[in-house]
């Protein structure tokens, strides 16, 4: 089976040894993924909703790189950082998957890699057959 694997090229991906995403057949697995571009910078400080949109955004062009979309997404995880952020996060989660309603895992973590990440998110997908 063919492995195809993607890099956004953030510094985390070359500190940590990981690629944004991986595509073994039809499966794809992203890696958790926050509101941090391609410099470091890390986008819509103290705004958990923002960043959720941002990290989705992400992992759809991620998806759309290995000739997917979200629309086979069959799981999200999403971490939060304060559970009070939920309403925000899943007002986020919705707009993308509201149709899609992959199988999902909301939780609370002591904290992410940066003090300024609220979320990380990560997905698997089943790239559906085409007829």
């Amino acid at each position: 089976m063919t492995r195809r694997q993607i890099s956004t090229g953030t510094p985390w991906e070359a500190i940590a040894g990981y690629c944004r995403a991986v595509r073994v057949g039809s499966l794809i697995y992203v890696s958790g993924t926050t509101a941090t571009d391609t410099a470091g910078q890390i986008h819509h400080v103290d705004d958990a909703y923002g960043q959720m949109v941002y990290s989705l955004k992400k992992i759809e062009a991620a998806l759309e790189q290995l000739d997917s979309s979200l629309r086979d997404v069959v799981r999200t995880r999403v971490y939060v950082t304060d559970i009070d952020d939920i309403e925000q996060v899943t007002k986020a989660h919705c707009e993308f998957f509201e149709e899609i309603r992959p199988a999902n895992t909301l939780v609370e973590v002591s904290r992410l890699a940066a003090p300024e990440m609220l979320v990380e998110v990560e997905v698997d997908a089943v790239v559906q057959e085409q007829n």
